[in-house]
């Protein structure tokens, strides 16, 4: 019987698929800690992880039952992946499962400050009896994402998903990435219609200074891709939202560009010092917060779980 981990949980469907398959599937969450001695005893061959379990090189040395290390997602910052395939594991992910789940996230961002809901629903329960007229006042200057530029850094899956949104409410977009020229999404709709539209990669600069809002697509950096300089170069007004990777915005000078006016609004789902976000963000009433749940979806989970589970077997079997 080969014994599977999933460390970080996974989707029931996940479960009874490998359970279908003959596995021996454990969901108990081992601290991290004790997973190198859990993994000895209980003769572990497959690992599933998402992103609170780490995978580093002291845990693939002294674990030799270990066949395969999954991640339940896409970025893999969180395991030693050239070490460990370099040791004869399999790595595998699941980066296809999530995106419609991470673009629909920036979605309510973006909705949610146009429309100043991350601030109403602050305030409405606080003073929405006793100052409902200055509160009417205060959020009455919306504005519409339809017409306006969203700039998408970052086209790879996820950066597509969200363009397609965009694109399905009527926003221009315009798409970095310095791994391609052009590319062709297609925008697929109820009862079988769809539509092709041809995307053409704008230089970052151009990107930067042509958009209302900006959302970032990209994996875990060294090095900041939205600095000081980045900034300098935004729309007055313009709307960023991070829902890839804590560390690609510099978190104190987004505070600056929030406070000068440069920038009206942020959504952050990641966060450089997760899991405790600096308190200045936490508490900023401009910003638009959720706890890095970006892929947190019944229907990702679900998709996830299964194709961890077609992956598993395929190696396995």
């Amino acid at each position: 019987m080969i014994n599977i981990l999933a460390n970080d949980g996974i989707s029931q469907s996940g479960k009874d698929a490998l359970e279908k398959a003959g596995f021996n599937i454990s969901t108990i969450t081992v601290a991290q800690e004790q997973l190198i001695n859990h993994i000895q005893t209980e003769n572990i061959a497959v690992l599933l992880v998402r992103s609170a379990t780490t995978v580093r090189k002291d845990l693939i040395d002294q674990c030799p039952s270990l066949k395969i290390i999954g991640r339940g997602g896409v970025g893999m910052d969180n395991i030693d992946v050239e070490y460990a395939r370099s040791k004869g594991l399999n790595v595998i992910n699941t980066p296809a499962a999530s995106s419609s789940s991470v673009a629909e996230l920036v979605f309510a961002h973006l909705y949610g400050g146009v429309r100043f809901l991350h601030e109403s629903n602050r305030n409405m329960p606080l003073e929405g009896d006793s100052n409902f007229k200055k509160l009417k006042k205060a959020y009455a200057k919306g504005v519409e994402l339809r017409g306006k530029t969203i700039g998408i850094i970052g086209f790879g899956r996820i950066g597509r998903e969200t363009a397609k949104i965009a694109l399905g409410i009527g926003m221009n977009v315009l798409a970095y990435d310095k791994f391609l020229k052009e590319t062709k999404i297609t925008l697929n709709f109820m009862g079988g219609n769809s539509i092709d539209f041809e995307i053409k990669i704008s230089p970052l600069d151009t990107l930067l200074k042509k958009s209302d809002f900006i959302s970032l697509h990209v994996p875990a950096q060294n090095q900041h891709v939205i600095d000081k300089k980045e900034f300098e170069l935004m729309k007055n007004g313009v709307g960023i939202v991070n829902a890839a990777r804590g560390g690609v915005i510099n978190e104190v000078e987004l505070v600056s560009a929030l406070e000068s006016g440069k920038v009206s609004f942020a959504g952050l789902d990641t966060f450089e010092n997760e899991p405790k976000p600096e308190i200045k963000l936490l508490m900023h009433p401009n910003i638009s917060l959720t706890p890095h749940i970006g892929a947190a979806t019944n229907e990702a989970q679900d998709r996830i779980g299964k194709e961890l589970a077609d992956q598993i077997s395929n190696i396995l079997k």
